[in-house]
């Protein structure tokens, strides 16, 4: 079964790039071995993310990405019931305001630090979890595996 990626935008302008950020997600899913999902990606600004944590986490800050997994209990556990119905994995919340700061924060390219936010959230939409942003963390080190085996998708 195929998977479906929707993105939409908040806040701030469509990006040109829409279609291959869809595109690098859908990739991303393939590469996780998931079949039948279907997620939806919001980019936005620092304020609606920032709104978003505050009534979610309690959290009154902006942050780069916020993922809103569904009910874990729903994750198809077989093929069959993959073949069957689409999963709705969730949604993933992307500031573009925060995502522009971490790549200067961490001197890397607005592509790549996209390339990371959308792994990331995909990743805790799959159940996966750190408890820190240590380099070691399990999660981390399969998400930049993913990253590494994504190298030559382009978004921009």
């Amino acid at each position: 079964m195929m998977n479906f990626v929707e993105v939409s935008v908040e806040g701030v302008e469509s990006p040109e790039w829409l279609d291959r950020l869809q595109h690098f997600c859908l990739a991303a899913l393939k590469r996780m071995g998931k079949s039948g999902w279907e997620v939806s990606l919001l980019l936005c600004d620092d304020a609606f993310i920032r709104d978003l944590n505050r009534r979610f986490r309690d959290k009154d800050e902006p942050t780069d990405v916020l993922s809103f997994a569904q009910d874990p209990s729903e994750v198809p556990g077989s093929a069959d019931d993959e073949d069957e119905i689409p999963f709705v994995a969730g949604d993933i919340a992307i500031s573009l305001d925060s995502l522009a700061q971490n790549a200067r924060d961490f001197s890397v390219g607005e592509e790549e630090e996209l390339k990371r936010l959308v792994v990331h959230g995909l990743l805790h939409l799959s159940g996966m979890d750190h408890d820190t942003n240590e380099p070691e963390e399990e999660m981390l080190l399969f998400q930049e595996q993913v990253l590494t085996d994504l190298a030559q998708e382009r978004i921009f």
